[in-house]
């Protein structure tokens, strides 16, 4: 009996802007692999949409619509802004398409439960995907720190704190109005840059709720409508505690801080990971590789996680940072913006 061959998923990417860059790598990466094929690309700006589409190589689309009419389409990436990707999944699901998206998974609370019944609902009428773009969580440090925790020698988590200080200037949203809008964005820098370590905080140390937190523009207040700075104080499934700050008023782009303590070490992550045992020994995890330039922090898995996915979505099995997954640090978040804004600006 010969082996069956994996597929090869044909690929639409959905909005042409900064992050699509790495969707089109990692696609193309899987094309060398004959694990994919780019087939089309989705902008409503024909600019954009044009310089895409003679750069790869494949027809321009004005909308999704206009692309699943054509049909010919397995997986679609949506690298839109933020108001647009539950637009883009639904309209994706509903066609039988697996859609991946990057964060966050919605810009509203109703749209992510949404997403979430649509996800659900896909997968179980056709084992079609949804999974979500938190990539942090493949690199080789964070992957560490999971097992680390996990396997229990280490013993019982005592507390946590991270923070995220970054450097948006005016004109960074000036360049996207959007990002700067409850409409467009759902939400500010907590939305914008520091979901993925919220995300990794409430992933590591466990389930988490919000005992305190307050976000606001502390310094961009006459450019923005969102918030700029934010600190919150979460309380974990297992008991323990965790703090969080996190700012776009910073001088550069810092690198994330996330420390753990234990009953036995504390785990310190700074791009690697270092380990202090209670027995004064040390160890350290290196990243495997970083992005070039300005944007090395934005971490350097997202081949690895698109490439799961796409293994998943051959294989038929459900990838595992799906939508429920991706909604609990935007319920976090909302939690938060309830916190420090009237309902009429954020919900």
């Amino acid at each position: 009996m010969q082996p069956q061959e994996t597929p090869v998923l044909r690929a639409a990417v959905v909005g042409c802007g900064d992050i699509s860059a790495q969707h089109f790598a990692a696609i193309g990466a899987l094309a060398a692999q004959g694990a994919a094929r780019l087939v089309g690309v989705v902008d409503p700006d024909p600019a954009r949409r044009g310089a895409a589409a003679a750069a790869h190589g494949v027809p321009g689309y004005a909308s999704v619509g206009e692309l699943l009419a054509e049909g010919g389409t397995d997986v679609v990436h949506v690298c839109t802004p933020h108001s647009e990707h539950a637009p883009a999944a639904l309209e994706a699901l509903a066609a039988g398409v697996h859609v991946l998206t990057e964060k966050p998974l919605a810009h509203t609370s109703a749209d992510a439960e949404r997403l979430v019944g649509a996800a659900d609902a896909a997968w179980l009428a056709g084992r079609t995907q949804l999974g979500v773009c938190f990539q942090n969580r493949y690199n080789a440090p964070v992957a560490a720190m999971r097992d680390l925790l996990a396997g229990g020698a280490l013993g019982a988590v005592l507390g946590a704190q991270a923070t995220v200080m970054w450097h948006r200037p005016a004109e960074y949203y000036a360049a996207r109005p959007w990002r700067g809008t409850w409409a467009g964005s759902g939400g500010g820098l907590l939305m914008n840059q520091a979901i993925h370590t919220l995300d990794l905080l409430q992933w590591l140390v466990g389930p988490a709720k919000v005992v305190d937190g307050r976000a606001a523009a502390r310094v961009l207040g006459d450019v923005i409508e969102v918030e700029d700075t934010a600190d919150l104080v979460l309380e974990h499934a297992g008991g323990a505690r965790s703090v969080f700050f996190a700012t776009n008023a910073n001088g550069l782009n810092a690198p994330v801080t996330l420390d753990i303590q234990t009953e036995s070490a504390e785990l310190s992550l700074r791009g690697a990971l270092t380990v202090r045992h209670g027995d004064g020994c040390v160890e350290t995890v290196e990243e495997a590789g970083v992005l070039p330039g300005e944007r090395s922090y934005w971490g350097a898995s997202h081949q690895l996680l698109i490439a799961d996915f796409y293994r998943c979505a051959a294989a038929g099995e459900r990838f595992w940072i799906g939508a429920r997954e991706a909604s609990e640090s935007l319920r976090l978040i909302k939690d938060v913006y309830a916190r420090s804004y009237a309902p009429s600006a954020w919900v």
